[in-house]
């Protein structure tokens, strides 16, 4: 599979006190929807940062489609449309004035820089506010925006940083639409700390914890981690019936239950207990309780659930983090003899 990005023991101490990314090796395949997940804080916009070219490495080294990535990769950068976090457009500029300046940075012909922009800013939603200044343009529609301005030269690869980050529920659901779109003709990457974003768009996932890649592979596999494989049953009736389904439930060979609230039975199902068949035995106990089933949500929060184990494991491991044979090689690759 080519990879769009790839890092190798990427690495940025700021003033030698604060490390921001340690030793972090990335892949993200091309073609991929990719999701930075981390919590804030954790490394994933000094990550980017460094891809872009903004920021020289301490250590280690970066690529983009097969490239060096550096603060002189002029020709990465080319490749590469970049959304930052609320991004801080000119003010005095209105949205055409704003794009056809970038496509004269880009070196775009007028009869071909003209149409683009009148299309990026159809598709954004932003045609009626072609005569307002940017300064006077809402949070989500300045996101807007940002994302016709990361497309103007038609990069392959694009990198958006918390891109729903402030935004209403309908200006977040066409960002994540327009995610879906872009990644069926280009290479997407997305930072966000919001697991719901992942879980919609993204098909390849790296967990950042501690300026360290925790995980890098696809969603299904970070999902295939969990140790429990649950469901939950949404039912309907007082508080007794309930309590009494519980402890019959209890005595199912292969379950473990447990009363989430006052209308919700979640249930864990043991290794070699097919789930169908468990969930079979326990909607013949619903009726006889004189309950009404609502709903069953099979596979509720498994991203979640699989982002916080992986967490934990890592916070777990300690010192075992530490790879000394890795660094070892490292250090010798680069001609250099052990401290």
């Amino acid at each position: 599979m080519t990879a769009a990005i790839r890092t190798e023991h990427l690495t940025k101490i700021y003033g030698n006190r604060l490390i921001a990314v340690n030793d972090m090796n990335l892949t993200v395949p091309e073609g991929a929807i990719f999701g930075l997940l981390g919590p804030n804080g954790a490394g994933k916009t000094t990550t980017l940062r460094l891809l872009l070219g903004l920021q020289r490495p301490t250590a280690g080294r970066a690529e983009v489609f097969g490239r060096p990535s550096g603060p002189n990769a002029v020709a990465v950068r080319r490749l590469i449309g970049y959304l930052p976090t609320h991004p801080n457009l000119p003010g005095n500029l209105r949205p055409v004035e704003y794009l056809d300046l970038l496509g004269k940075l880009c070196r775009l012909p007028r009869e071909e820089r003209k149409p683009r922009i009148a299309s990026l800013l159809r598709a954004v939603g932003l045609l009626g506010l072609t005569d307002q200044r940017i300064e006077n343009l809402s949070t989500g529609e300045t996101t807007r925006l940002g994302i016709a301005a990361s497309l103007v030269a038609d990069p392959p690869l694009l990198i958006w940083d918390e891109p729903t980050a402030g935004l209403d529920p309908a200006a977040r659901r066409f960002t994540l639409d327009l995610i879906r779109e872009m990644g069926k003709s280009r290479t997407v990457v997305v930072a966000t700390h919001i697991l719901g974003d992942i879980d919609h768009i993204c098909d390849h996932v790296g967990v950042v914890h501690e300026g360290q890649m925790i995980f890098c592979g696809p969603v299904r596999d970070m999902k295939r981690r969990l140790r429990r494989d649950d469901f939950s049953l949404e039912l309907e009736g007082n508080g007794d019936d309930l309590r009494r389904l519980a402890d019959q439930a209890g005595q199912v060979e292969g379950i473990a239950v447990r009363i989430q609230d006052e209308r919700t039975l979640t249930v864990e199902v043991c290794d070699g207990r097919p789930r169908a068949s468990a969930l079979a035995e326990l909607l013949q106990l619903v009726e006889p309780n004189h309950l009404t089933l609502q709903a069953v949500h099979s596979g509720q929060n498994e991203t979640e659930n699989a982002y916080l184990q992986l967490l934990q494991e890592d916070e777990a491991h300690g010192f075992q983090r530490f790879d000394f044979q890795t660094q070892r090689k490292v250090v010798a690759a680069e001609g250099n003899p052990p401290a």
